[in-house]
């Protein structure tokens, strides 16, 4: 990894998964010429949902936020690329599905901000991307290599 480009943790949620939209998500993220690193599917246990998600502990909608990502498999993965984190959460859209432009992720598959489909590091938050991948993955999960594209992607 150059020191231009960065890592990010992305997670398609249970609603993504059960809906059939793993395949639709990697493939945006890799047209848009990020580089998968890692990927798991898993079932969120409820004390890693906890540890995931407690900035929002105490708050009125945690434990709903808590049972939901619970409910059924995820697919955690980590993206590579310039600009990672904050490229994503563009793609994403807004957290708020009807805020959300056509075109994002959010915007064409979310309907309900309770189901917004995907999750990914806030680039406003320092130290995000580190803490959601050390949270999902072991250091040895994370695969370096080049894309034969790279070249045609950054100057």
């Amino acid at each position: 990894m150059s020191d231009e480009t960065e890592r990010t943790f992305v997670m398609v949620k249970p609603d993504g998964v059960q809906r059939g939209l793993i395949g639709e998500i990697v493939s945006r993220l890799e047209e848009r010429g990020l580089k998968m690193v890692a990927g798991k599917f898993m079932q969120m246990s409820e004390d890693l949902a906890h540890e995931h998600y407690g900035e929002h502990e105490g708050k009125p909608f945690f434990e709903g936020l808590v049972d939901f990502i619970t409910s059924g498999p995820v697919f955690a993965m980590v993206w590579e690329g310039q600009d990672a984190t904050r490229q994503v959460r563009k793609m994403m859209g807004e957290t708020d599905p009807a805020e959300s432009a056509p075109g994002t992720i959010r915007g064409d598959f979310g309907l309900d901000l309770g189901r917004n489909v995907i999750h990914g590091s806030d680039h406003e938050d320092p130290g995000a991307n580190e803490r959601e991948i050390d949270l999902f993955f072991d250091e040895d999960e994370l695969v370096d290599y080049e894309r034969v594209d790279e070249t045609w992607l950054y100057e």
